[in-house]
């Protein structure tokens, strides 16, 4: 049988070259999006909204019922609101909306997802992170940083080495990938130029992540182009 990855978030960008990439590796993809997606080989659309717990509990009853366990969890869905808002004119309620998605969606999600990746040999977590969430290079003055945004990803780095502690004695891998600056629908309203990169070279790392093998690391921070740049928390 095939390995099972649910990659949250998969219905364009960087997340929808993730689930091609895997999908291309011979995993059997669960393709989660907020609306219509045509199935093809290896890919399976599923409607998941990472906000609500009754949408995660659904989704993963779907993939137990067709599958039986769950491999790999990339939790990809995430959201940036404040391009061009200064960071004194961000608001509690920009902070709660971009934590709603990059954040609890998260805890939602692995939470959901715990039962069936214990039923894996070789169970794997990636969340997707951003080098704006690293404390280290936010605390350049220099940076550049977003108050919404990157804290939901400094918060996502912290829950990413709380649970590879807290699932090491089942065997469950987590790990961050930061794809870079990557061209995507996301950032389109950003004020700096966005390079040239394309969402298959983002996808890279996290595909890495996602296929390590079972003496692979966990609690590492990785990329944004190989599986040897590792990220200061």
């Amino acid at each position: 049988m095939s390995e099972v990855a649910l990659v949250t978030g998969g219905g364009k960008g960087i997340g929808l070259a993730i689930v091609d990439r895997l999908a291309e590796r011979g995993f059997t993809v669960y393709q989660g999006i907020r609306g219509e997606a045509a199935a093809r080989p290896g890919i399976r659309p599923l409607r998941l909204d990472v906000t609500g717990p009754e949408s995660a509990e659904a989704a993963v009853s779907t993939i137990e019922a067709e599958a039986g366990r769950l491999d790999v969890l990339v939790n990809n869905a995430g959201i940036m609101t404040e391009w061009g808002i200064p960071v004194t004119g961000v608001t509690a309620a920009h902070l709660r909306e971009v934590y709603e998605v990059n954040v609890f969606g998260v805890v939602t999600m692995i939470s959901a997802c715990v039962p069936l990746l214990r039923r894996s040999p070789n169970p794997r977590i990636v969340n997707i992170s951003s080098g704006l969430g690293s404390l280290t290079v936010l605390s350049d003055p220099g940076s550049r940083a977003f108050l919404a945004y990157s804290s939901s990803k400094a918060a996502l780095n912290a829950l990413t080495l709380i649970y590879a502690n807290a699932l090491r004695a089942d065997g469950i891998k987590v790990n961050a990938a930061s794809p870079g600056l990557v061209p995507t629908d996301q950032n389109a309203a950003a004020p700096f130029p966005r390079g040239d990169r394309t969402t298959a070279d983002g996808a890279v790392v996290p595909v890495e992540l996602a296929t390590l093998p079972v003496d692979g690391p966990t609690a590492a921070f990785r990329g944004p182009d190989s599986l040897d740049d590792v990220i200061p928390w």
